[in-house]
């Protein structure tokens, strides 16, 4: 059993906290959470320990792996303490908002052994798991076009919009990465537009975009096209399409249920999609878990690594970059 504690008891920390324990191969060993009540909830509902600092967790024997679900801030440091104790790392995304740091941690780090897997559950997405086989099967034949529409079904919260680090680390930043591993190349140019449509005022205040188009090019010329809105009046909408010179696959949104109604006033009406990522992505999830104790007790390297997370963030910071400067960005310009 690989014994996992985990650090923050948020909305996602809470939910990884479930699915581990609820792990046949994981054993939930303990939380942390700077927010008392959260982690005193947590540990009680499990009947682990509530450690009294991060330091504990790091410190202590009886764990293994660490799952970070804490403020964004926090997961460079944390990450270098787990690499420090040899506890294997799940840090949810992103690494940091700077590229400096993450590049600066990189520096510190080089070497390690210890396993140090991120965050980007779509790509454990069932649907999406098989569009990409067929893709590797070969019968789509070759890949063309990646298409991905990701759209959240609400604005988050003001002060969490305020101190993301804008859409595209935040939220493109999870299509990035999806992106980088359909096209199975590496990206050479980005082009980004970003318009302020749902929430202008805020996004004013925030020098941000609430809707933003992404276009990614490989060097053979294969292509990803990323659309993103804050805003989805009809729910969470999550698409994959795989376009290839032998035909094309597709993962679909998923809805509350598959009955449709056929009346006389309105034909195929289905129900609501999944309201948002905790419930659409409820199976990644679980997969994800799955990949991080395979690969810890096999020693095998992790299916979405700590440079996934780099080039993830590094392609953000061209999606900014080419709409301050107008123009496409070829990543070489990113250092």
């Amino acid at each position: 059993m690989l014994r996992i504690s985990v650090l923050g008891c948020g909305r996602i920390g809470r939910m990884h906290a479930d699915n581990i324990a609820a792990h046949p191969r994981a054993e939930l060993v303990g939380v942390f959470d700077v927010y008392a009540p959260s982690a005193e909830e947590v540990s009680g509902k499990h009947g682990v320990i509530n450690f009294n600092a991060a330091e504990d967790v790091f410190a202590s024997s009886d764990v293994d792996a660490v799952l970070i679900a804490t403020p964004t801030p926090t997961h460079v440091n944390f990450i270098e303490m787990g690499v420090n104790a040899g506890k294997a790392i799940l840090c949810e995304k992103p690494i940091d908002l700077s590229t400096q740091r993450v590049n600066e941690l990189k520096e510190r780090i080089d070497g390690t052994d210890v396993p140090i897997m991120l965050g980007f559950v779509r790509r454990f997405d069932p649907g999406h798991a098989v569009a990409r086989q067929a893709l590797l099967d070969g019968e789509i034949g070759e890949l063309h076009q990646v298409v991905i529409t990701s759209r959240d079904p609400g604005m988050s919260p003001d002060a969490y919009v305020e101190s993301s680090g804008g859409i595209f680390r935040d939220m493109t930043i999870h299509d990035l990465d999806l992106a980088r591993f359909m096209l199975g190349e590496e990206v050479t140019t980005v082009t980004a537009h970003g318009a302020r449509l749902v929430d202008p005022a805020l996004m004013e205040k925030c020098d941000d975009f609430d809707t933003a188009v992404v276009t990614l090019v490989t060097a053979s010329g294969k292509q990803a096209i990323i659309t993103n809105s804050r805003k989805a009046v009809y729910g969470y909408d999550q698409r994959v399409e795989l376009f290839g010179s032998g035909g094309m696959a597709i993962s679909e949104n998923h809805s509350e249920n598959r009955m449709t109604k056929h009346l006389a006033a309105a034909t195929n009406v289905s129900a609501p999609l999944k309201h948002f990522f905790i419930e659409r992505y409820s199976a990644a999830f679980n997969a994800e878990i799955d990949h991080f104790v395979d690969a810890v007790e096999t020693g095998a390297d992790v299916p979405v690594g700590f440079e996934d997370g780099r080039l993830a963030l590094l392609l953000a910071d061209a999606c900014f970059k080419s709409i301050a400067e107008a123009r496409t960005i070829r990543i070489n310009e990113m250092g």
